[in-house]
């Protein structure tokens, strides 16, 4: 099908794109890398009057280091993510999970804070993000602030971002030393949405679990942090039945849909078991 007809704008900073936000009001939209934005335009299920497209601005592009934390500008590409080394070292999981999205294609063009900001429950990486307690940096008419990654998805497609917001950066604590990850990912055809999708990463210790990190895709209208998951593994010897124990919490504070994609019996059937299956290859057990 053919895209409503729009007015187009390209600025070349944040803060003139925040300006032209502000001017044209909520029937605006931002355009990232296009990947999940385009298809709702051209099957008409979204009707802007403007759309504003960051790609002029190179100041939302790349990853920086900031000394416990590093920083991925919100337009960084999938693609550039995966191979960034600051990513590989400090934030594996995210190079991780940020692997299986889509297909090669959708990597070299979607960005990283378009993704996050779409907020699709089925999406890879806001489970990353929640995760890892990444903070969201957004800017818009009142100027920069700070969001908790496990404030800022609020529903379905819905952030904590106010209309003329941009998501500017994304800030993640480093993870290194100890730590080792992995996202475990079941669809039903390659390269497609996630049925059910777990992000872990865990750090051993002396023969033990001294930390876990556990979110869950797919497990709700937001992402799932695994609280109930990481409890039960921190202290315990890193061994096969601590993980068996530990995966049947998977589902605790997840509210599952039923949808063409499974029922919501067998979402948390598949959550106990990719849990496992994640937290046994990110502790190396088995």
């Amino acid at each position: 099908m053919i895209p409503p007809r729009v007015e187009y704008a390209a600025p070349d900073s944040v803060a003139e794109a925040v300006s032209v936000l502000a001017e044209a009001g909520e029937d605006a939209k931002v355009l990232a890398g296009g990947q999940s934005l385009l298809p709702v335009l051209r099957l008409r299920m979204a009707y802007p009057s403007v759309l504003v497209d960051l790609g002029r601005i190179d100041g939302l592009r790349g990853v920086r280091d900031e000394g416990a934390s590093i920083v991925v500008g919100g337009m960084t590409r999938h693609s550039d993510v995966i191979d960034d080394p600051l990513v590989r070292r400090h934030a594996a999981l995210l190079a991780a999970a940020t692997a299986t999205v889509a297909d090669p294609q959708v990597r070299h063009r979607g960005t990283f804070g378009g993704a996050l900001a779409h907020a699709d429950p089925a999406g890879d990486l806001p489970a990353v993000a929640v995760a890892l307690d990444a903070e969201m940096v957004a800017e818009g008419p009142g100027g920069r602030r700070t969001i908790p990654a496990s404030e800022f998805f609020l529903d379905y497609l819905q952030t904590a971002l106010d209309p003329g917001e941009i998501l500017c950066e994304v800030r993640i604590p480093k993870l290194d030393d100890g730590w080792s990850a992995h996202y475990e990912k079941f669809s039903r055809t390659a390269q497609a949405w996630a049925v059910v999708g777990v992000a872990a990463a865990v750090r051993r210790s002396n023969g033990t679990i001294a930390e876990a990190r556990v979110g869950l895709t797919n497990m709700s209208t937001t992402p799932v942090r695994a609280r109930g998951v990481e409890a039960a593994l921190t202290g315990k010897p890193a061994d096969a039945a601590t993980v068996a124990e530990a995966a049947m919490h998977a589902g605790e504070g997840a509210n599952p849909p039923s949808d063409l994609g499974g029922q919501a019996d067998y979402r948390s059937h598949l959550a106990t078991v990719l849990t496992r299956r994640a937290l046994s290859r990110a502790a190396h057990i088995g």
